[in-house]
């Protein structure tokens, strides 16, 4: 796998930076609207000391102003710079010398702006913390927010409380300031934050570190993430491992997902957008909730920061309005989460508070008569929640009163003694009507602002008990290599004494069976003589297949022929091939003809490989030969993967009922399909430095038989430092 260029950050690493005791504002001025005096406005409810800094004043208002960092009575943790990009650096190694942890620079101007002398400025600011230790936030940016302390460490004109959370609450990383102090006032929703870090350009800091941070903060008990792009994207694994063993879900929205957009981001923050597809893959073995949306993060990361691991997978429905619970059938279905119905013990529990007319099923309808008594929606959860049916229950609210009030502390009452997730949806978007900040302040119930994403982020929830409880059988991710440890080296040599940076479909498959990857016999010949001598000896019928390194998509030069029964069709063929080779690439370099034993028919599976300047070896797998390119059916993982990765891989294939067996076809060897995925997922790692990719379409897959029938490999033109 590509290396960082370093560890990440630990929460040790960043405490004076992000929990400081005491700062100091550099730059401090008497001027109200100055981003220096609103930052000490913010800080009305901070706990630690505060001292201003700014040669032109002794004192501001009643407060003492001192000339310089050294002036201090002490030291202070961490400072805050409200000063003009101009005096930045020279403040920075002040900092660094007087032994500060860390530094908040809200300057602009820097490689966001795309000018060279710009982007160097910032290249030297990351060389001051690289080389003396100084933690630094930004340039370019908004600063923080630490709740559990009270410290709003920014300029933000934005109304917060800033209170402590009621328990751990829920930790916000964000490289957009803007957005990450927009989720913050969430907080007026009634939800529990611990934190908003945000960023800015990054200089020093990134995404993972501020992760790594929160993975060992008590404060935060889910880290919810807005995630443009990083350079060096591996780091996230690391993050991700540290808030895994933390117990910590990590849930993730990327932004920049289209070209448009990751054009934007660049222009926005300096930052990288790499591919959406890689960024998923690093993503899920991450162990990251990803979602789709900014405005599903917050109701996902707060579902998780009050619930615990399910008890149950069903789960089930219960309401006043069958539009809804009908909405919330087709929601389970979308997202494939289990609605059973109830035992028949369960029915005789519920049957007092459904009315004849109602439905005692799941969806469970109460009707409107659940209005009549508050305390029967409370009731019926219990009833419904009692025994191992249903691990959470869905309540669909179509209308909003004072009397939700009392209904809601019923309800929130029947999931503390349950002990298990109570989700309301609100379908009237009334963000703020009766009822809602009581319920979002209950710890025992979750709320949703739509059943769709009640319904996404219970299947979530699923999976992340799947990846739990798969870990707690076979234990963490363990890779044990398949292929043969002197493979590296044979391909290695292959590799250099090719020829031309694009391999031809022989050389290749030599690449290809060093890794133990079954390939098709084959004979190159230079006449058709030769062809029809080589097809009598490895059996009619066979292929031919002109061979160039100029010349990789063969069907399309009209370069292939098939099934060939005779030394007549094969002698005919050779002209045919070579023809077709002159006329499609007049001055191509072509070796001669390779023939091959035709290959009984399957299903066709492709597996390919590029080298990522930033992820490293990515692995493909997809429905081969001309689907591919059809159906576009591919699915991407990090190399090297292991024999469950594989596995998975072929499951998320939207094709792989095929596999399986398909309407009386045989079912492919999955266990032996996934070996070989294992196989050229090492060739990959192996030779990230040597290569830029390769294609493997298709492996011809017929029962246990799987066999390479071509094959594409293009080099580096010289191999790339480790």
């Amino acid at each position: 796998m590509m290396r960082t260029s370093r560890s990440v950050y630990r929460h040790a690493e960043l405490e004076r930076l992000f929990d400081p005791q005491s700062v100091a504002i550099y730059g401090a001025s008497p001027n109200p609207k100055s981003f220096a005096a609103r930052t000490i406005a913010n800080l009305a409810k901070y706990r630690g000391r505060i001292w201003r800094i700014n040669p032109r004043y002794d004192k501001i208002g009643d407060e003492a102003c001192y000339p310089s960092l050294a002036a201090l009575p002490q030291t202070p943790d961490c400072v805050i710079f409200a000063v003009p990009r101009a005096g930045i650096e020279a403040a920075l190694l002040e900092c660094a010398a007087n032994g500060v942890g860390g530094a908040v620079v809200f300057a602009s101007g820097y490689a966001e702006t795309g000018h060279p002398e710009h982007a160097a400025e910032q290249a030297r600011l990351s060389a001051i913390a690289r080389e003396t230790g100084l933690r630094i936030i930004g340039p370019n940016c908004l600063g923080y927010i630490n709740f559990a302390s009270s410290a709003l460490m920014s300029f933000a004109s934005g109304e917060f409380k800033v209170d402590p959370p009621r328990g751990a609450g829920i930790g916000i990383v964000s490289q957009s300031g803007a957005l990450g102090f927009a989720l913050g006032q969430a907080e007026h929703r009634g939800m529990r934050l611990s934190h908003v870090l945000t960023l800015g350009n990054g200089a020093d800091m990134h995404v993972a570190d501020e992760i790594a941070y929160l993975a060992d903060d008590p404060a935060c008990a889910v880290i919810a993430c807005l995630f443009e792009g990083m350079a060096q994207p591996l780091q996230l694994l690391e993050a991700g491992e540290l808030a895994w063993k933390a117990g910590k879900p990590v849930v993730v929205c990327k932004l920049g997902l289209g070209e448009a957009a990751a054009t934007a981001a660049l222009s926005h923050t300096g930052s990288l957008a790499g591919s959406t597809q890689a960024y998923r893959a690093l993503f899920e073995r991450a162990g990251f909730i990803t979602v789709p949306a900014i405005e599903h993060v917050l109701e996902t990361a707060a579902f998780f920061a009050k619930t615990g691991r399910p008890r149950a997978r069903g789960v089930a429905a219960m309401g006043a309005s069958g539009g809804a619970l009908i909405a919330a059938t087709d929601a389970a279905e979308a997202h494939a989460v289990p609605m059973p119905q109830p035992p028949e013990d369960m029915k005789q529990r519920l049957r007092p508070y459904v009315p004849e007319f109602g439905a005692l099923r799941n969806p469970c309808d109460l009707t409107a008569m659940m209005t009549k008594d508050n305390s029967i929606a409370g009731k019926a959860i219990e009833a419904m929640l009692d025994g191992d049916t249903y691990g959470a229950i869905v309540l669909p609210h179509t209308s909003l009163s004072r009397a939700n009030v009392e209904r809601t502390q019923a309800m929130g009452e029947a999931g503390r003694r349950s002990g298990k997730p109570v989700c309301i949806s609100y379908s009237g978007g009334w963000i703020g009507g009766p009822s809602t900040l009581e319920a979002e302040m209950n710890p025992h119930l979750q709320c949703f602002q739509s059943i769709d994403r009640c319904y996404a982020t219970l299947a979530a929830w699923h999976r992340r008990e799947d990846r739990l409880l798969a870990e707690a059988r076979y234990g963490p991710r363990r890779r044990e290599r398949v292929s043969d440890p002197r493979a590296a080296e044979k391909a290695a040599a292959l590799l250099a004494a090719a020829p031309s940076t694009s391999l031809t479909e022989r050389e290749a498959k030599q690449v290809l069976a060093t890794y133990g990857v079954p390939v098709v016999r084959e004979a190159l010949v230079q006449s058709a003589a030769e062809a029809a001598n080589a097809a009598q000896a490895l059996g009619f019928p066979v292929a031919l297949k002109v061979e160039s390194p100029t010349i990789a998509h063969k069907t399309e030069a009209g370069v292939i022929r098939l099934n060939l029964a005779s030394a007549a069709e094969v002698r005919a063929a050779y002209d045919a091939v070579m023809t077709s080779a002159r006329a499609w690439a007049p001055h191509a370099l072509v070796n001669g003809v390779l023939v091959q034993p035709m290959v009984p028919a399957g299903v066709e599976v492709m597996v390919g490989a590029r080298i990522d300047p930033q992820f490293g070896a990515l692995i493909a797998v997809g429905l081969g030969g001309i689907l591919v390119e059809l159906l576009k059916d591919t699915v991407l993982d990090l190399a090297p993967v292991t024999a469950r990765e594989a596995r998975s891989l072929l499951g998320r294939l939207k094709g792989s009922a095929l596999l399986a067996g398909f309407r009386g076809s045989p079912g492919v060897d999955l266990d032996a399909l996934a070996e070989l995925i294992v196989r050229l997922s090492e060739l990959a790692d192996d030779q990230r430095d040597r290569l830029v990719e390769f294609d493997v379409n298709p492996l011809i897959c017929v029962g246990p038989r799987i066999v390479a029938v071509d094959g594409l490999i293009v080099r580096a033109a010289q191999a790339r430092p480790a």
